[in-house]
């Protein structure tokens, strides 16, 4: 007895679209015996389906079951439809169903088997400095609009030749319908110029030309996929050293771009979660425990971790190939600006930094930076690879959001439904391309993903050019508190929505009271929360100056922990030769209690590295504290231990304050002692972090909670922060961390997104 025919309409939900999912559909459809269609449409994929029912219902097992590499398959919903009787089962052209609703696909790294072919001498794409299939390269930053087609991308530039169109058409083949297909009759081509436009090599030969300069020393612009690099020797010390003066980059460490993942085991300490990550298809660059690299030593000076990464375009492969030797590959850009991505840009902005581009003719649309993970298992910055991966809403969006986030490692985020899609690293918006870069992402992101926003969230500051922005637009606006912000971030991460309690430490962020907030212990939940613990607050003396020179956190602390004494011994101490009178004016400050007050925990590290002798100035952002971490891991076994701390609490249920004023007074007794500067800043991260232990399970105590969620750029710190998560655990508590959105500010605008969609649905409660 034959099986009943059954027909069906399945529509496919998720990040379906270039990743070969119709051809896919397609295969297993025809070898089942199948009639029907499958299409692209602005939603995702719809299929309609007829055969026999065991047939029909093995299929749609498939798309789950055994769906393409890049695909990540989120729902399919399935409609009964009455049978047609038809015989034959075809891709169709996609249809245009209103507003965008479908994921794009994510940039992927270069798949083994074109990597085979890019290599194979006999193959008609050997050296193409383009090969792609349905399983790899370019995606969401030649993407102009949605449905994903050629049409809709940067390639619609290049019309495909006959051989090319064959394997487009041939379902048999991995590149059938592979949107960016090209080869090299056909499709775009390398160029190798000089910094006035002028060409000195094209095709293989600009390859080989490129390969020439960086062996002997020279800096080339390579354009990826997102953007420039600036490359250089890894090896070279005259050349990284080069590199650093043009690029203004005095400390920062750069990236190392290696061949094979052997190499990278020569350069670092890998576990099997850092492997994992640095050979996935996302390709980041992944921090890890340095070795003796036999690096040049500009490459991450006094730094113990190596950021590493393998090549993730045929570019890359075949300069890694021709070289032989590990690239510096760092953002094409002055120090803080975001990467150029145009060839223009790159010519007016590289120019003077590199002595040659290595260009080509296919045109990114939206620029997107190489992401940063810890080990593996923390993202830092989520950018390429990660972006623009939609993440669920613990509480859905009853009407489509915008998030504009904070200053500093900017990120935008749009929010539908029950999923908030985040954008690429933007970076600081205290830069005019920065800003227009941020611009450009929201445009890019509410076009691309049909967001028409009617609420429009932004950070607190006024000042902040995002929370301009946002007021500037013709929207309803919310505001929402920064700290709030990244433990509402780690709460969607996890999908909490009761009550925990928030430990936020950074640099600082306005707080609702005025001052400047950055060490706070938060009762919070998505929709409203209660400062119930912070850091003592001091003056951050002279304003943003104190951010760039931590010597003069180390006077205010000083001041805190011991008077005018001690301050004139900071001040002695920390300060660098060439102050001045500025030392004796930030004294006077500091003994008048002048300046707007701070309880940032990143200015508390600033002013300990500064004490340390470390750091009396910084170069970027975090630098300070990155070197105190790097100091405290380097101390021994019998260099641990804490120092003294108090937690006071003012009457009529003011927030406990925790202060480290005796801390700061026994690091000076310690280096007086002749205490070595390791163990001095092992000491303060152990005090710290039984500290914070000891706040925080106090407050959980307090308000009957079990969780306590850790957020902000200060959890960056691995030391810091797996000892407050140990001793969280050991005392029964549940920690909540970041692990795909970052901890830092490129977390906020998920935070606010979260509270917005949390606060439309759920009034706060009264006793906030």
């Amino acid at each position: 007895m034959r099986p009943p025919t059954l027909r069906v309409r399945l529509r496919v939900i998720g990040t379906v679209q270039g990743v070969g999912f119709r051809p896919f559909v397609y295969r297993h459809a025809v070898a089942l015996g199948l009639a029907g269609t499958v299409g692209n449409d602005s939603a995702g994929v719809l299929i309609e389906a007829e055969g026999p029912a065991p047939s029909v219902v093995e299929l749609q097992r498939l798309l789950t079951a055994n769906a393409p590499p890049l695909a990540r398959v989120e729902a399919v919903h399935v409609e009964p439809l009455p049978p047609r009787g038809g015989t034959t089962f075809r891709i169709v052209e996609s249809a245009d169903l209103g507003a965008p609703d479908a994921p794009v696909a994510l940039d992927s790294a270069t798949c083994d088997d074109c990597l085979a072919e890019l290599f194979d001498p006999a193959d008609r794409r050997y050296r193409y400095p383009f090969v792609n299939c349905t399983n790899c390269g370019p995606r969401y930053t030649i993407v102009q609009a949605v449905p994903y087609d050629r049409a809709t991308t940067t390639m619609a530039a290049f019309t495909m030749c006959d051989a090319c169109l064959r394997e487009y058409d041939d379902p048999a083949d991995r590149r059938f319908h592979a949107e960016p297909n090209a080869c090299p009759a056909c499709g775009p081509a390398v160029r190798l110029i000089t910094a006035d436009g002028s060409e000195v090599a094209t095709g293989d030969d600009a390859i080989t030309a490129a390969v020439d300069a960086l062996a002997s020393g020279r800096i080339v612009a390579v354009k990826g996929l997102g953007g420039y690099h600036l490359a250089v020797d890894a090896t070279d010390d005259a050349a990284v050293s080069e590199l650093r003066r043009r690029k203004a980059r005095d400390d920062k460490p750069f990236a190392v771009m290696v061949p094979d993942l052997a190499t990278a085991r020569t350069l670092c300490l890998l576990d099997a979660a850092a492997e994992a990550a640095v050979a996935s298809p996302r390709r980041p660059i992944v921090l890890a425990p340095k070795e003796n690299t036999g690096l040049a030593g500009g490459v991450a000076p006094g730094l113990p971790e190596l950021g590493v990464l393998l090549p993730y375009t045929p570019v890359h492969h075949l300069l890694l190939a021709g070289v032989g030797r590990p690239l510096v590959m760092t953002s094409g850009n002055v120090s803080d600006e975001p990467i150029a991505h145009s060839d223009d840009d790159a010519l007016v902005r590289l120019g003077a930094l590199a002595d040659l581009l290595l260009v080509h003719d296919r045109a990114i649309h939206i620029r997107c930076d190489d992401s940063v993970v810890r080990g593996g298992l923390q993202v830092l910055r989520r950018s390429r690879g990660y972006a623009p991966e939609p993440r669920p809403l613990p509480i859905p969006a009853t009407r489509p959001l915008l998030a504009v986030g904070a200053e500093l490692k900017s990120t935008v985020s749009v929010a539908k439904g029950d999923h908030v899609v985040t954008s690429h690293h933007i970076g600081d918006l205290e830069h005019l391309a920065a800003y227009q870069s941020f611009r450009q992402a929201v445009t890019h992101l509410l076009d691309v993903f049909g967001v028409r926003p009617e609420l429009v969230v932004h950070d607190l500051h006024p000042d902040y050019l995002s929370t301009k922005f946002a007021l500037d637009l013709d929207l309803p606006a919310l505001g929402v508190q920064h700290h709030h912000a990244h433990i509402a971030a780690c709460m969607a991460e996890h999908g909490r929505t009761d009550r925990v309690i928030g430990v936020a430490f950074d640099g600082l962020g306005m707080g609702d009271d005025g001052t400047l907030w950055g060490g706070e212990f938060l009762l919070t939940d998505l929709t409203g929360y209660r400062r119930v613990g912070h850091l003592r607050a001091v003056p951050l003396p002279g304003g943003t100056a104190a951010i760039r020179e931590p010597w003069r956190m180390a006077v205010a602390w000083a001041h805190a922990a011991g008077g005018p004494t001690l301050a004139e011994r900071a001040a002695h101490t920390a300060a660098p030769g060439d102050e001045g009178g500025r030392a004796a004016a930030v004294l006077d400050l500091v003994g008048r209690g002048q300046g707007m007050a701070t309880s940032s925990a990143g200015r508390l590290f600033d002013a300990v590295a500064a004490l340390a002798g470390l750091r009396g100035r910084v170069t970027y952002e975090g630098q300070a504290a990155i070197e105190l971490e790097a100091l405290a891991s380097r101390a021994g076994d019998g260099d641990t231990g804490t120092y003294d701390y108090a937690l006071t609490q003012s009457p009529h249920g003011a927030p406990l304050v925790l202060d480290p004023g005796p801390t700061i007074a026994a690091v000076f007794a310690d280096l007086d002692g002749g205490t070595p500067p390791s163990a001095v800043a092992r000491r303060f991260h152990d005090t710290l972090a039984l500290a914070t232990a000891d706040t925080a399970t106090r407050l959980a105590g307090d308000h009957g909670c079990d969780t306590v969620a850790l957020s902000g750029g200060v959890f960056q710190n691995a030391v810091l922060s797996r000892s407050v998560a140990r001793l969280l655990g050991e005392r029964g508590l549940r920690v909540l961390v970041h692990r795909v959105i970052p901890p830092n500010d490129g977390g906020i605008s998920v935070g606010q997104a979260a509270v917005a969609a949390a606060r439309d649905r759920l009034a706060p409660a009264s006793d906030w």
